[in-house]
């Protein structure tokens, strides 16, 4: 299985763990396709896991960079996608942050609504700007610091 596809089933995991599914291994197996050897499966189960036990964080950040919304308003499709991108910028050191605001607009054009995209483009955009210069501030505070 390629990344796309195991971000792609995370993501669905995510969403029907949303809806009050467990993720068990009649969905991993079974819905999904996933094999039991697959050398994705540990990001899968990462991420999954990840969001679901910091979801309220992860929903906090996502929230800060909402303009006149409120996180109940995002369809629950949309708001699986943020979780994993969100997730994946603030807790994966190997996946680079352009390539999770990538896959998360592939997955929003694949699985959501048209504007969806840019929904999710934007926010995840400012989470990246906001993250970046605040990497930016600590370094140039230790660099003074020598």
């Amino acid at each position: 299985m390629i990344r796309r596809a195991a971000r792609t089933a995370a993501m669905q995991l995510i969403y029907e763990s949303m809806l009050g599914g467990e993720g068990g291994d009649e969905t991993r197996f079974g819905l999904l396709k996933i094999s039991r050897g697959d050398e994705e499966l540990p990001y899968i189960d990462d991420v999954v896991n990840g969001v679901i036990q910091r979801e309220s964080e992860l929903d906090n950040v996502i929230q800060t960079y909402f303009v006149d919304w409120t996180i109940e308003r995002v369809a629950n499709v949309d708001l699986s996608i943020l979780r994993l991108a969100c997730y994946e910028m603030l807790y994966r050191d190997d996946i680079p942050v352009s390539v999770s605001i990538n896959e998360a607009v592939e997955l929003a054009r694949e699985f959501s609504q048209p504007d969806a995209c840019q929904f999710i483009n934007g926010v995840l955009g400012s989470l990246s700007r906001a993250t970046s210069d605040k990497s930016e501030q600590v370094s140039s505070q230790h660099n003074e610091i020598k």
